[in-house]
């Protein structure tokens, strides 16, 4: 599903990862731990592919996404690949359903399609009364919820989360992890989640340990 081989990135002189490879197998739930500064975020942005790096590569599905071209890789993000944040990055501006719709859209899905199948991912989530809402109008799970549902909107093959629960209380964490596992058992998605959470760390089929850049 996921390969990745001899991954190096600098910033500046600083070498955040030093030549790390893994594999993640489809229908994985993986988390990547370890203490702040030992890469973990910059090895799942460069796995989903929002950021490169400087030697190897990465493969997703057998496709070596560093070899696409600008517009084929945002096709293949788009496409194939969900992101989950910390933050939940919704656009304030538009309400819950027009969140989750908006990849859809910008997929090339007619409107009514979009929002026909956003409404559905509302309504499995436990949302479907929030369509309407905006942002701000929403508590902290529930904005967080909507993000997963915006994840899952083109029926991704992977979900890459960065620190998904780490804004939520411990209830809605929980709340959270349950779902990524009840998400994987429905459509068979692939996790690949950097945490700091010792029980969601725990649940994961693997565990991924950095430290100083590399897999320990």
């Amino acid at each position: 599903m996921i390969v990745g081989e001899n991954i190096r990135k600098k910033y500046g002189s600083l070498e955040v990862l030093k030549g790390v490879g893994l594999a993640i197998e489809a229908s994985e739930i993986v988390s990547i731990v370890g203490a702040s500064g030992a890469g973990k975020s910059t090895l799942l942005h460069i796995l989903g592919s929002l950021d490169k790096p400087d030697t190897g590569k990465v493969q997703i599905n057998n496709t070596d996404i560093f070899e696409l071209k600008a517009k084929q890789l945002a096709k293949f993000r788009n496409q194939h690949i969900g992101f989950v944040f910390q933050f939940h990055n919704l656009l304030p501006e538009f309400t819950a359903l027009e969140n989750v719709a908006l990849p859809a859209l910008l997929a090339g899905k007619p409107q009514k399609e979009a929002y026909t199948q956003a409404n559905r991912l509302l309504e499995m989530l436990g949302l479907a009364e929030r369509a309407k809402h905006l942002p701000s109008e929403l508590s902290g799970g529930e904005a967080q919820r909507i993000a997963v549902a915006r994840a899952l909107i083109n029926q991704p093959k992977v979900v890459f989360a960065d620190e998904p629960s780490g804004n939520l209380d411990s209830k809605n964490a929980e709340s959270l992890h349950k779902l990524f596992f009840q998400i994987r058992q429905d459509f068979q998605t692939t996790f690949v989640i950097v945490t700091h959470s010792p029980s969601l760390a725990q649940m994961a089929d693997r565990t991924i340990r950095l430290q100083d850049g590399l897999i320990v």
